[in-house]
């Protein structure tokens, strides 16, 4: 039998640069969370990226149990009136990112799809555990049906992304608000997301070490979030381990992908799964680049970013009835 070697990816040179400046010890998985945290924040610090202007307020949502959870929200500068929503949660490992680190994707992705951004900033691990973060999320969302339209929300009109942890717990709020009701969400979009907790997949394999996000960087996220193997198997932790049968129903699927990233195989076979349950799917894999690409402004121009970029926004808009 013939045996079918990988394919070695080519990076855009950013990408090379960012594996390069990253691959030396201590790791920011390998440092305290409070540095870790400083780490990434001064590396999104913005200075010189241009960003969308916007008008924001912010809330404090009592989620009962979960705790309090400030959420912000945003909208594109000086545009009045009721907007649909774009629901975004966002990555980093459950352990890091906030607000600030992500400012730039989340007002970019807003002000593209012309509508109202809600960006709860959830506790992070390992200060909680799961499932303290998606049930805050959940409980924002319920916040947004109640309260959404005193906001110039179009509750009826909403949408639903986030990176990474972010892709997970976005496909996981998705799949909550179908099981329990409350938000009818129009559509998803799941960047480079984690679907499980299985460091075994053939891109696991083939960029264990070397290319930005490692395998053992990805066991000390899981470790942060739930160590209890059996929770690590509940769907709302791993969206992969879904029944077939409850995936039914779901709205249409953007999932994204990037070549050289240990996440890879379990979002193309979230994707997958998803299709044979019958959900309208796109799924796409940019060649040349590595995990976050879309988050970490040194990668904002790169040719796989743009491309991507464009790609998630229109499945927005398509999404929100904005692409008119």
């Amino acid at each position: 039998m013939t045996t079918i070697e990988p394919i070695t990816p080519v990076l855009e040179p950013e990408a090379t640069e960012l594996c390069e400046a990253t691959d030396p010890h201590p790791r920011i998985y390998e440092v305290p969370p409070e540095e870790g945290r400083r780490i990434l924040r001064d590396l999104q610090s913005g200075e010189g990226v241009e960003r969308p202007d916007v008008d924001e307020e912010w809330v404090e949502v009592d989620t009962g149990e979960w705790g309090t959870v400030r959420t912000r929200i945003i909208r594109p500068a000086g545009v009045t009136g009721t907007l649909p929503v774009v629901f975004y949660i966002h990555g980093a490992g459950w352990v890091f990112g906030d607000e600030d680190t992500h400012d730039r994707l989340f007002r970019e992705l807003v002000v593209g799809a012309n509508a109202v951004g809600v960006f709860p900033v959830y506790d992070r691990a390992p200060e909680k555990k799961y499932p303290t973060q998606v049930e805050q999320n959940y409980a924002v969302g319920q916040w947004v049906a109640e309260h959404g339209a005193e906001h110039g929300m179009d509750t009826g009109r909403i949408a639903v992304t986030g990176e990474s942890v972010g892709g997970c717990m976005s496909a996981v709020f998705t799949q909550m608000n179908k099981d329990r009701g409350g938000l009818d969400i129009a559509g998803q979009v799941l960047l480079y997301p984690v679907t499980d907790a299985d460091f075994t997949t053939g891109s696991y394999e083939q960029f264990a070490e070397g290319y930005y996000l490692t395998r053992e960087g990805m066991k000390w996220f899981w470790d942060a979030y739930t160590t209890d193997e059996t929770e690590r198997r509940e769907k709302y932790a791993s969206p992969l381990q879904t029944p077939d049968e409850e995936l039914k129903g779901l709205p249409t699927t953007l999932v994204i992908t990037d070549e050289a990233d240990v996440l890879r195989d379990e979002g193309e076979k979230y994707a997958n799964k998803l299709r044979a349950a019958g959900v309208d799917v796109t799924s796409v894999r940019v060649a040349g680049m590595v995990h976050d690409f879309l988050l970490l402004d040194s990668l904002r121009d790169t040719h796989a970013a743009n491309v991507a970029h464009g790609l998630a926004i229109e499945a927005l808009r398509r999404a929100l009835g904005t692409d008119g």
